[in-house]
């Protein structure tokens, strides 16, 4: 059995003998085993760039051309920064270790500013090109809120 990535699908390999109910089963234990590897695998700048210069390509036909794309440690309220003038693109080193389709979303926001530099109508019908926007957005509201909530010590004191 195994689980791999291809473009915006998700592949899910098991044998064609498991019942409905064995087939549902390993394929929620192959999504989760699939999570976690992306959760811990963090891309370098190279590889942001390159990431960068693909996502462009796939949902921007090529227009939005970077010229650097880099993580940072200094952006704590937002999750990415970009400098239209500049063609700069810099990434919160808060988003290593999130699901890759969150950080494509953050590249393709971002990538969208090199087009269009505000957020206005053109920019957000830009964004509607990446299909996993809305669920990107939802996962990064729940760790803004996730953030806020009141910390309680376990049961354990610690």
């Amino acid at each position: 059995m195994s689980a791999y990535r291809e473009g915006d699908r998700t592949i899910v390999l098991i044998p064609a003998r498991m019942s409905e109910a064995e087939e549902r089963r390993w394929v929620n234990v192959m999504l989760d085993k699939l999570a976690a590897q992306e959760s811990k695998r963090v891309l370098g700048d190279t590889e942001l760039t390159e990431r960068a210069e693909r996502l462009s390509a796939q949902y921007f036909d090529g227009r939005a051309r970077p010229t650097s794309v880099r993580w940072v440690t200094n952006q704590n309220t937002r999750w990415g920064s970009c400098t239209p003038a500049e063609g700069s693109i810099r990434l919160s080193h808060r988003l290593q270790g999130m699901p890759e389709y969150v950080v494509d979303y953050v590249l393709v926001h971002e990538l969208a500013h090199l087009l269009v530099p505000g957020h206005g109508p053109r920019f957000w019908r830009l964004l509607e090109a990446y299909p996993r926007t809305e669920r990107a957005r939802g996962y990064l509201e729940g760790v803004v809120a996730a953030a806020r909530l009141p910390h309680r010590p376990n049961a354990h004191g610690e």
